[in-house]
């Protein structure tokens, strides 16, 4: 029988950025999907801000997202650097994962910003390590619309969306 150490650590030589394209089409349960939510708050905070906030999309929210990262990619770039291929291909991932959360952190301002941004990839990190163990394929993306997605998550003047959570079964 293995001990936890052994357990643990297959986890993390197991862990993997699974794409969207690579999910099946079987929805997460929501019970796995909770204790992936869950996860995230294990993570530590200096003076326990708890800095990370997660928006859940999925069903109508989430094509809705794929349509507004697409629209917002276009309206974001240069015709000369403007790709269709792309244009089509930011909604169809959206369309391909279960499940899309929003990565945002919230700055509280008791510590440095880069604290509470550590904070949060050890959140996202509890999340990929839980979605690994449960065979969630998942993988965080950054792409430059975040930058002009504060409106649109309503985000507060002192929160910052830092990427977008993909998650799907294997």
């Amino acid at each position: 029988m293995k001990t936890n150490a052994e357990i643990l650590e297959d986890i993390i030589k197991s862990r993997r950025s699974i794409f969207p394209k690579d999910y099946t089409a079987e929805a997460i349960p929501q019970d796995v999907l909770d204790k992936i939510l869950e996860s995230a708050n294990y993570a530590p905070s200096h003076k326990k801000t708890n800095p990370w906030r997660f928006r859940i999309f999925q069903g109508l929210e989430k094509t809705e997202l794929g349509e507004t990262l697409a629209e917002l990619y276009k309206a974001t770039t240069s015709p000369e650097t403007f790709l269709e291929k792309k244009y089509i291909d930011i909604s169809d991932k959206v369309s391909k994962a279960n499940t899309v959360l929003s990565i945002v952190s919230d700055f509280s301002g008791k510590v440095p910003e880069w604290e509470e941004v550590a904070a949060t990839a050890m959140a996202v990190q509890n999340m990929y390590l839980m979605a690994t163990a449960n065979n969630v394929g998942c993988y965080w993306s950054s792409p430059g619309m975040i930058h002009h997605m504060g409106e649109y998550l309503q985000l507060k003047e002192n929160e910052k969306c830092l990427g977008f959570f993909y998650m799907g079964m294997k």
